[in-house]
């Protein structure tokens, strides 16, 4: 699952916030990252006023974020678009009970990369973390089968307009079309850069580009919204 040269480019640890009413879960995770060694805990917050104002106050940058959807005061979806319109390379996982399309949906389009139903959630959530910042997205399979069958269901209902057609393959420079495509496929900025002899910085400034041309704000986002205007297969 691991290459030698994901070894040298990750840090030491991955930084944790999760945010989940519920005090079990919580400690449940909590128990579960601190035996992790290359985990960090940061915090645990029960409610939306608390995340918001923790992300708002950062001083250390959330590698990945545990959401809960069904918050007290509130839906975890104003976490994550929180999180990630600071923090661009937090990924939000979420752990909910909520298993229906419109919530999955909007989750990724708010920019979670992964969602897990609490009844089909793991024993040890730190190997689930582990596994998504090496480039996998963790997915409940009862979640993914119906996540498929919306999917399927909207292109049948979204005909792009042949009018738009002539656009769609000049909206993106060939660059960022590369970078779009290697995104879409789960690379990292750093995967990226070696693969296409960049810097970082010029990766994430073509990403930061294909953002604005597509109105989106996160990685999910942009895949989603490339496939739908035919920019990706």
């Amino acid at each position: 699952m691991q290459t030698e040269g994901f070894e040298a480019e990750t840090p030491s640890r991955w930084n944790v916030l999760v945010v989940e009413d519920d005090r079990n879960t919580r400690a449940f995770f909590e128990a579960s990252v601190r035996r992790c060694p290359r985990l960090r805990w940061l915090d645990g917050l029960g409610t939306l006023r608390e995340a918001l104002a923790w992300l708002a106050d950062a001083d250390e940058i959330p590698d990945v974020l545990l959401a809960d959807l069904g918050l007290p005061d509130g839906s975890g979806l104003d976490v994550i678009r929180a999180a990630v319109a600071r923090f661009p390379e937090c990924e939000p996982l979420v752990i909910s009970v909520f298993g229906d399309e419109d919530n999955v949906l909007a989750s990724i389009e708010a920019g979670a990369v992964g969602y897990i139903h609490k009844d089909a959630a793991p024993e040890d959530i730190a190997h689930t973390i582990l596994e998504m910042k090496a480039g996998a997205s963790p997915i409940s399979p009862m979640i993914a089968r119906r996540v498929l069958a919306k999917y399927r269901s909207l292109r049948l209902e979204r005909r792009p307009a042949p009018a738009m057609a002539p656009e769609a393959p000049s909206l993106l420079s060939a660059r960022e079309q590369e970078v779009l495509a290697l995104i879409a496929r789960g690379f990292s900025y750093a995967e990226i850069a070696r693969l296409k002899s960049l810097s970082v910085h010029t990766v994430q400034t073509h990403i930061k580009n294909l953002y604005g041309k597509l109105a989106v704000h996160s990685k999910n986002e942009a895949v989603f919204e490339a496939t739908r205007l035919g920019l990706l297969p």
